[in-house]
């Protein structure tokens, strides 16, 4: 909005105003420039979109505190514009749309109801659901639903070493990771956390063989085969030798190892409790009001003489 006989900020300029001072200021240069009458007397207006009005005291506390006093102008009359183009996309869809389309309250209650139908289920889940979950039950669980666990990739145990060419003792590193001495571990360890640029030493655990691949350079065209065929692989590129101790693995399309599967079936163990949970609250809750009168039933049908 332009005012052909309020220059905002030549004036703000010479009155060296506080950042107060220029949002009053600024509000009131753009009231005057309105020819429009105001909607209410009582307020300042400072923009109209048809018949709707915008006034001083509706963005009176848009700037946050501290603002400077050129960015506080800019807020202001971003504002402005942005609340001048939302209006009138409001009223176009209002005038377009019919009676049905426009009434949202009852979406907006359905919307409301289930907000506070979570918020009280997340309360009660944190307060009364049993989050312990033994090993018999994953166990348990487990071995009731094994077609549910195929493995959709292969994985391995694996031992790895990433390690640049120059680094000391190489021959004993090369005995070092096939040995499964406790000793030879504990000094394998030890080179690793010395030398080593990366390195994975957990044999208990199951891992993606493709996060492997993606850590060293080996070309296989068919990763099965590879496994079946190999244990021990030695690689390197311009910079770094790789050692590679595959010492287990499982195919994809085979029953995935309860081991690999535990977090997951607890996670599975916990949604079912919580389910459980809340499916009992609305039971009890339901069950309470029938048992105490609070439910009544009203049809049209007219008793039987």
């Amino acid at each position: 909005m332009v005012c052909k006989h309020h220059n905002f900020y030549s004036i703000y300029k010479k009155l060296l105003l506080t950042r107060n001072h220029l949002i009053i200021f600024f509000l009131i240069a753009l009231s005057a420039c309105n020819s429009k009458p105001e909607k209410d007397e009582n307020r300042r207006a400072l923009a109209r979109a048809n018949n709707t009005y915008l006034y001083a005291d509706d963005v009176k506390d848009i700037v946050p505190f501290g603002t400077p006093e050129k960015d506080s102008a800019e807020l202001v009359k971003k504002y402005i514009d942005n609340w001048i183009r939302e209006t009138l996309v409001i009223q176009k869809a209002e005038s377009n749309l019919t009676e049905d389309k426009k009434n949202v309250e009852k979406q907006l209650q359905d919307y409301r109801n289930s907000l506070i139908i979570f918020a009280y289920e997340k309360e009660l889940v944190s307060q009364k659901l049993d989050t312990v979950i033994t090993d018999a039950e994953i166990e348990e669980y487990y071995a009731n639903n094994q077609a549910n666990f195929e493995l959709k990739d292969n994985i391995i145990k694996v031992v790895y070493i990433k390690v640049n060419k120059t680094a000391p003792d190489m021959k004993k590193l090369q005995s070092w990771y096939k040995s499964e001495d406790a000793k030879d571990k504990d000094q394998l360890a030890s080179y690793c956390h010395q030398f080593a640029a990366n390195f994975y030493l957990d044999d208990n655990s199951w891992l993606f063989f493709d996060d492997l691949l993606k850590e060293i350079p080996i070309q296989t065209y068919n990763k099965e085969l590879f496994l079946q065929n190999n244990r021990f692989v030695e690689v390197s590129d311009s910079v770094y030798n790789y050692f590679v101790n595959i010492k287990g693995f499982k195919i994809r399309n085979s029953l995935s190892p309860i081991s690999f599967e535990k977090d997951n079936i607890r996670n599975i163990i916990l949604n079912k409790r919580k389910l459980q949970l809340i499916t009992k609250m609305k039971e009890d809750v339901y069950n309470d009001a029938a048992n105490n009168n609070k439910i009544e039933l009203y049809t049209n049908e007219k008793p039987e003489k």
